[in-house]
């Protein structure tokens, strides 16, 4: 199901790479079935598939998949991947689901060099391009952290993204705790976000368990980064259309026909500039 990697960069190469946590440990409850929700297939393959090919195509080294619900599907769908795994034996939230992967980034954390890259396995939809994107901003800004956001028609269900009266970025609030002026905000959290690697462990650690959920949140380092004084970025990055959740069935038969719709674009256009004696063939599906 997965193309192994052909060639692997060398060492050297890729401590220049920036690296990419995927979050790929959770059960996906509401898809009415008993599998992880990132080996639902889109395109005819693991959804999860389609974040790792947008990584590697945005020339990231490292890849760190979390695992934890039935991790040998996760591990199945990713065969012939060279992708590195942490495991969540126990699901805490976010940031204690990257926090997991720290032992994986022992030599960044020695070095205190880096980026890396958290992100959704059941994100599908996601296009190297915003991947370039993010961190061109995050690498001009020499920022702590550097977040992609979208502004979409139905917010529902999203964190916001508050902003000061000057629009300087404030904080992630999750929807369910808005105030009536906050759920008002179409600009949202799709969970794309860039780190200086020390910088997001050192966070981590602070990250008090929320005492409603349970869990520790990963969207709780950008606004200890900020307070800290820290850099934080905030791009408006990611299409509309990208953000679709997956969370039923009927979610994932819409995400699926984008993302054959897309794919069958691309692979077009690339037949055209074949014929026209310059594209040597293959699907762009960034």
């Amino acid at each position: 199901m997965a193309n192994p990697d052909s060639q692997q960069p060398k060492a050297t190469d890729r401590a220049a790479m920036p690296a990419a946590i995927i979050l790929a440990a959770g059960k996906g409850t509401r898809m009415r079935s008993d599998l992880p929700k990132v080996v639902f297939e889109v395109g005819g393959r693991p959804m999860v598939c389609a974040v790792v090919d947008a990584c590697k195509a945005a020339g990231v080294g490292k890849i760190v998949v979390v695992v934890g619900y039935k991790q040998e599907k996760v591990r199945e769908a990713l065969a012939g991947y060279d992708v590195e795994y942490a495991i969540q034996s126990e699901q805490m939230g976010t940031g204690h689901a990257v926090q997991c992967a720290t032992s994986n980034f022992e030599p960044e954390l020695v070095a205190g060099s880096g980026e890396v890259f958290v992100l959704c396995g059941d994100g599908p939809l996601i296009r190297s391009a915003t991947l370039e994107t993010v961190l061109k901003r995050h690498r001009e800004y020499h920022a702590a952290a550097t977040l992609a956001t979208a502004v979409i028609t139905d917010p529902t269900g999203y964190g916001r993204i508050a902003r000061d009266a000057n629009g300087r970025f404030m904080a992630i609030v999750e929807h369910k705790v808005c105030t009536p002026e906050q759920i008002k905000i179409r600009e949202v959290n799709p969970s794309y976000y860039c780190f200086g690697t020390s910088e997001l462990f050192r966070a981590l650690e602070q990250v008090k368990r929320n005492p409603v959920s349970g869990e520790y949140y990963l969207t709780d380092t950008m606004e200890l980064l900020t307070n800290a004084g820290k850099r934080v970025e905030v791009i408006e990055a990611v299409p509309p259309e990208d953000v679709l959740s997956i969370n039923t069935p009927e979610d994932l038969g819409e995400v699926d026909r984008i993302y054959r719709g897309r794919v069958a674009g691309d692979a077009g256009h690339a037949g055209h500039a074949g014929h026209a004696g310059h594209a040597k063939g293959g699907v762009n599906a960034s």
